[in-house]
Order: C-alpha cells, then sequence, then structure tokens
C-alpha cells in the first residue's frame, strides 16, 4: 500500500450543503427556510435568554434562590453530643470518627465531627474529633478526659 492508495472509509465524509446557491441545486432561493417569519430571517430564534414570553430565567433566579446565594464552600459537620457520647462509651473510651461511626452517630462519615455541649459529662473519654465546642471541652476536662484536635 502507498501513500496515494489511502482512501477514506465510505460514508465518512460528506459534502457541506451550499444552499442559496440557485434552483437547479436543490436549496435555491429561500434555501429551506420556508418564506417570511422569524425562522427565514438570518439571526433566527432570539438571543439565549429569550423565553417566548415567560419571565426569563435569570430574572426569576433571585425569587426562587431567596436573599443572597448558597456559598459553594461550606462545610457540613457531624454533630454529636455530650450525652451521646456518655450513653455510647465506657470509661477512658477513645472516640474518634471511625469508633463514631461503629456506635452508628455519624451522620455522613466523610464530613468532619464536632462535639457540642448538650448534656453531662460523667465519665472521662480521650477524644480526637476535628472540633469540639467551648462549653464542651470544659465539661470533657471537668470530667478528667482530654480533647485533642484532628487536623
Amino acid at each position: 500500500m502507498k501513500l496515494h492508495d489511502l482512501v477514506p472509509n465510505v460514508g465518512s465524509k460528506k459534502n457541506k450543503k451550499r444552499v442559496g446557491r440557485g434552483i437547479s441545486a436543490g436549496q435555491g432561493k429561500t434555501a429551506g427556510r420556508g418564506t417570511k417569519g422569524q425562522g427565514s430571517r438570518s439571526g433566527e430564534g432570539g438571543h439565549a435568554y429569550r423565553q417566548g414570553g415567560n419571565l426569563p430565567f435569570f430574572r426569576r433566579l433571585p425569587f426562587i434562590r431567596g436573599e443572597g446565594f448558597t456559598p459553594p464552600n461550606q462545610v457540613f459537620y457531624n454533630e454529636v453530643n455530650l450525652d451521646q457520647l456518655s450513653q455510647a462509651y465506657k470509661a477512658n473510651g477513645e472516640v474518634t470518627p471511625e469508633t463514631l461511626e461503629k456506635a452508628r452517630l455519624l451522620r455522613d462519615s466523610r464530613n468532619p465531627t464536632v462535639v457540642l455541649g448538650r448534656g453531662e459529662m460523667t465519665i472521662a473519654l480521650k477524644i480526637r474529633v476535628h472540633r469540639v465546642s467551648a462549653g464542651a471541652k470544659a465539661k470533657i476536662e471537668k470530667a478528667g478526659g482530654t480533647v485533642e484536635l484532628i487536623a
């Protein structure tokens, strides 16, 4: 086989339809656009936001979304309270996101974990989580436990 023997596959190459080139070409005069009306004009179809009399999408948005917008980088935490920890763990137990997941106290294990201060702490626990509220930290340390934050 030589370079001059190469040809494209049958049907892979089609000639572009050249419209408006006379009556014998089959697409002359109105060039397949019909006569009159919006579709016959150049730039047919209006602009991108045109919605045929409806209020355009971009003008409806503030009413749909309410005030402002949803921040794209917000962080959702798994919230765990002290009363839940007191029930699920024994004294000197270690609380980590992994053990919380085994205890079925996390909503979504992919999210970081925060310990909040609802309830009382009666036992000492070693707690390693992403965040702890100030009230929860005080109660944990008062009960003899320790708090370590995960980066």
